[in-house]
């Protein structure tokens, strides 16, 4: 698995330092939707943390003992 991981990453960082050049025509639209793909990622996040954050929280948050949940 390390492996793997290690070859994947190797792979990624010799994609992006080597250089090629392209021909590519980005029109206003593609930053606009650039920014709502990060933007939708974001709202994903925020929306499923907000939804799952009870068990994050019991995961892991502070550990009490029976007697100090019972006394709250």
């Amino acid at each position: 698995m390390k492996d793997t991981l290690f070859v994947a990453t190797v792979a990624a960082l010799v994609l992006l330092v080597i250089e090629r050049p392209v021909e590519a025509y980005l029109d206003p639209g593609s930053g606009s939707m650039l920014l709502q793909v990060l933007l939708g990622g974001f709202a994903a996040v925020g929306v499923a943390t907000k939804l799952y954050w009870h068990r994050l929280v019991e995961r892991f948050g502070r550990k009490t003992d029976a007697r100090d949940r019972h006394q709250r």
